[in-house]
């Protein structure tokens, strides 16, 4: 079983690109803690290369820039080209099955890029959503 689950910050604005036949990609590095502390006390991180595709990469592409902090999940692929010099290079790349914002709502994430934040649509006059009465937490009984 090949199945990747990453939790980190965007260390670079996503990279968009079409293919020939219309299919929208996403390519993105980020950043993940590791679980332990080195010798020095300090958490290193390991800059990894996700890959995204079709409506998972427009949503890359539209809502998360550097720093964003996203989960990943999906898949480890490893593959190998010829470099112009003759020697054989292994690329290795997280083949994203989905991704999401993990981030904050008010820390501006999930918004898209050439917009700004933008607040949530009002419900409509007359729908359920008007009929609810707001409840302060310490109100609730658990």
């Amino acid at each position: 079983m090949n199945k990747v689950i990453l939790i980190g910050n965007l260390a670079n604005d996503p990279e968009p690109f079409t293919t020939q036949s219309g299919i929208s990609r996403s390519t993105f590095r980020i950043a993940v803690q590791r679980r332990f502390a080195n010798a020095q006390g300090v958490r290193e991180a390991d800059f990894l290369t996700v890959v995204a595709w079709r409506q998972s990469a427009d949503f890359c592409n539209r809502y998360l820039t550097k720093g964003s902090k996203v989960a990943v999940e999906g898949s480890i692929q490893v593959r190998s080209y010829d470099a112009q010099d003759g020697s054989k290079r292994y690329v290795t790349e997280i083949i994203a099955d989905s991704v999401e914002s993990v981030g904050s709502r008010g820390d501006g994430q999930a918004h898209p890029r050439d917009n700004g934040p933008t607040p949530p649509p009002a419900p409509p006059a007359g729908s359920a959503m008007n009929d609810f009465t707001e409840v302060e937490d310490d109100e609730l009984p658990f």
